[in-house]
């Protein structure tokens, strides 16, 4: 037998559950998938294979799963900073999304944000955002395994003048992805209760059911959003969606901040599953998620990014290193979210997020080859004890030489393999400018 892909003489990190990590060990590809994974072969000859890497000790592990990203805000990022959420979406980004983006832009920019994940060692992306259908062609054409909602608002949206018309959109966004390769999923993004009235979040929820994939919202980002949602319905956000019937397993609440004890343990009894953005929540002070407190109830919990234009990156080592740091002293406690636990929810627990806990997130024989390898000892990394804590306290994007998905090198020695990265560069940069010019007539005049 000889495989497509042998990578040797790593630290192998499985993420299988209590699977000590393997020295001097190796991984085996083939056919798009893990097929198998060994301890140190020693003096033994290498079993053949098509391709060999050798990792020089460097880490082995599974590739990132970034819970939730609205790719193609690369173009924003830096463009609407230091301001409070509700003026940062109604006074710069939805005015500049309604008038200024349109599907090029969005290909382009999720290409950027593509080529910035895979730098960062994602292989895996929950990407919602208007148009599209442009950003799934675009982390398809980047080679990216990739969840893509179609955004949906009750008001003119882009590529959605008339909100009439937002649900026929989303359909035909979903239609649209039969045939597609096998890695791509698509679905629907309802951005929160405030912004979408019952009878759109209730047949958003209904496309997404029948065909069998997440559902994504917002949910209790801020204190004024919970606020304006009980003004509104008399209940809490939580309750409210729950009389709608939309909280389920396969209901995605992004942010969850403010919880309530109770709408905590409803959240948990109906199956929901989170995603934790906490650089996102700090930078716009919406507040800090009971991420331990939704652990404890079995809750699923994954990190994302969000936008790169509240973050202002899409880097999940970031994401990783400041929620085991803000709810240690949060909690007051040091031994919350321990580094073990915080590289499980960047990696099985983000896929099982996803739906796709069956396939991705542990270097199991038979789960997709979706892989990335670290550099071999550099001197931050050195000297290592436990590589669990090397990768939330100390590991940088920087640190990953290669990313595979499906058995496809994405990026070889740092080197992106399926993406232009001058013409990209090139177009966002040629943009930027009118962007610019047109979010400065946004602001308003001293």
């Amino acid at each position: 037998m000889s495989w497509d892909c042998l990578i040797h003489k790593a630290l192998v990190l499985t993420l299988e559950d209590v699977a000590a990590p393997l020295c001097g060990g190796w991984v085996a590809v083939k056919d798009g998938q893990i097929a198998a994974v060994g301890p140190d072969l020693g003096s033994q000859a290498l079993p053949p294979a098509r391709e060999y890497l050798d990792a020089q000790g460097g880490m082995v592990l599974p590739g990132l799963v970034n819970t939730h990203c609205h790719a193609a805000m690369v173009w924003f990022r830096g463009l609407a900073d230091d301001l409070p959420l509700k003026n940062w979406l109604h006074d710069v980004i939805f005015p500049a999304e309604a008038g200024w983006l349109d599907e090029e832009k969005v290909y382009w920019g999720t290409l950027l944000a593509a080529a910035e994940l895979i730098r960062g060692g994602v292989t895996t992306v929950a990407d919602s955002y208007f148009f599209a259908a442009a950003a799934r062609r675009a982390l398809a054409d980047a080679g990216l395994r990739a969840v893509c909602a179609q955004g949906v608002v009750d008001f003119p949206a882009p590529g959605v003048p008339d909100p009439k018309d937002n649900l026929r959109v989303a359909r035909e966004f979903l239609d649209s992805g039969a045939g597609l390769p096998a890695r791509l999923t698509s679905t629907v993004f309802c951005h929160s209760p405030y912004t979408c009235c019952a009878e759109t979040l209730q047949a958003a929820k209904d496309l997404t059911r029948r065909r069998g994939v997440p559902f994504f919202l917002h949910l209790s980002e801020t204190r004024e959003e919970v606020a304006e949602v009980q003004r509104r319905t008399g209940l809490s956000p939580v309750a409210y969606l729950d009389g709608l019937g939309v909280l389920d397993e396969l209901t995605v609440a992004v942010h969850a901040v403010w919880l309530t004890p109770e709408e905590q343990d409803l959240l948990a009894r109906r199956g929901v599953k989170v995603s934790h953005c906490p650089e996102s929540n700090l930078k716009l002070a919406a507040g800090v998620a009971p991420v331990p407190q939704l652990l404890s109830r079995g809750v699923a919990v994954g990190l994302g990014t969000d936008g790169a234009a509240s973050n202002n990156n899409l880097d999940l080592w970031g994401e990783m290193s400041l929620a085991a740091r803000l709810h240690k002293v949060w909690q007051g406690d040091p031994t919350v979210l321990p580094a073990a636990r915080v590289v499980a929810l960047a990696t099985r627990e983000g896929a099982r997020v996803l739906g796709l806990g069956d396939r991705l997130g542990t270097l199991t024989p038979g789960a997709e080859a979706d892989l990335i390898v670290l550099a071999p000892a550099p001197p931050h990394l050195t000297p290592m004890y436990d590589p669990f804590s090397h990768l939330v306290y100390t590991a940088r994007a920087g640190d990953v030489e290669h990313v595979m998905v499906g058995g496809r090198w994405l990026m070889r020695g740092r080197r992106l393999t399926t993406l232009n990265w001058g013409e990209i560069a090139r177009r966002v940069r040629s943009g930027s400018p009118e962007l610019a010019a047109f979010c400065h007539k946004l602001r308003p005049r001293a």
